[in-house]
């Protein structure tokens, strides 16, 4: 089960997604309110922490879930403060009851990662693509369009039409034709 336990938070963050199951593990800690009582009030124990990417928004709350969990965070580049352990573009992942591949995607942020399970049919996506067609920021530092566009199209190609899930880094998470809404994600970054 997915479940977005930042929903409904009325602070600068980014969507906090528990996923239970044989593997609980969180996608993003978010920041700027407490984390830990609101895993803590859906899953006894967690067993990793998995960053899309190491914007504050995403890790605020980081050091407060190793804390209190007793885990490591996993992301793209070790170099960045609390990333303990690698995850390389093609790594499989365990999130929840379900296995991930992990797709390298920077133009947002040079550490970006999507997590796609074709089984589960889900995507978390991060802060590539959103609902609706909106893409993630190039203006900060490390963003790029070009690279955006071209991390954008790899999620197409890599995706299966009949998606069911897209949970994204800020908004809601889109269950009704989600294949559509990252296809005009990439439209609407060519024209931008």
């Amino acid at each position: 089960m997915i479940s977005n336990i930042a929903q409904g938070v009325q602070a600068f963050t980014s969507n906090v997604f528990l996923v239970s199951g044989d593997r609980p593990v969180l996608v993003d800690a978010g920041a700027n309110f407490d984390v830990v009582d609101a895993v803590r009030a859906r899953v006894d124990d967690l067993e990793a922490v998995l960053l899309t990417h190491t914007h504050r928004d995403h890790v605020g709350n980081l050091a407060a879930v190793k804390d209190a969990f007793d885990v490591d965070a996993w992301g793209y580049d070790t170099s960045i403060e609390g990333v303990n352990h690698p995850i390389a573009d093609e790594d499989t992942v365990r999130l929840g009851d379900d296995e991930y591949v992990a797709l390298h995607t920077p133009g947002h942020k040079n550490d970006h990662l999507c997590f796609y399970s074709e089984p589960a049919s889900v995507l978390f996506a991060g802060d590539l693509v959103f609902q609706n067609g909106s893409f993630g920021r190039t203006d900060l530092e490390e963003g790029d369009r070009e690279t955006l566009i071209e991390s954008i199209d790899r999620v197409l190609e890599r995706i299966d039409p009949d998606l069911a899930a897209l949970h994204t880094g800020h908004g809601p998470s889109v269950t009704t034709e989600p294949y559509e809404h990252v296809e005009l994600s990439a439209r609407m970054a060519r024209q931008a």
